[in-house]
């Protein structure tokens, strides 16, 4: 039975999420996303009985977001505190990044016609 989408979710259950690596024991590597707590204070779950944390989906799509900037583009902790912090932070699309944009395709194909051009 799988919990609803707005509910709150453990500590477990956004690494699960993010997709981190389970480490050689077996468990999932928690104490990245209590690192990351520690790093970014945009990320504030709901800490109740027993410091057990909860994370909202605000706060899960900020740690997706952390996790990209970190694992996927590399990019260093004090570069994504700068972003972070900065108020108009960028809408990240994530396939942007990873798409051919339109200026560079038209190169390409403009080179690709020149050198179809000298073959004839």
């Amino acid at each position: 039975m799988d919990k609803a989408d707005q509910a709150y979710k453990t500590i477990g259950e956004v690494a699960k999420i993010l997709d981190l690596k389970v480490n050689k024991r077996g468990s999932l590597p928690t104490h990245i996303i209590r690192f990351w707590e520690t790093q970014f204070k945009q990320i504030k779950p709901k800490i109740l009985n027993s410091n057990r944390r909860y994370y909202d989906e605000k706060n899960i799509d900020l740690l997706k977001k952390i996790k990209y900037l970190l694992k996927d583009q590399g990019m260093t902790i004090n570069g994504v505190k700068k972003i972070l912090d900065n108020e108009d932070t960028l809408k990240l699309d994530e396939m942007a990044d990873k798409s051919i944009k339109a200026e560079k395709l038209k190169n390409k194909l403009t080179k690709i016609s020149s050198i179809l051009k000298t073959l004839k």
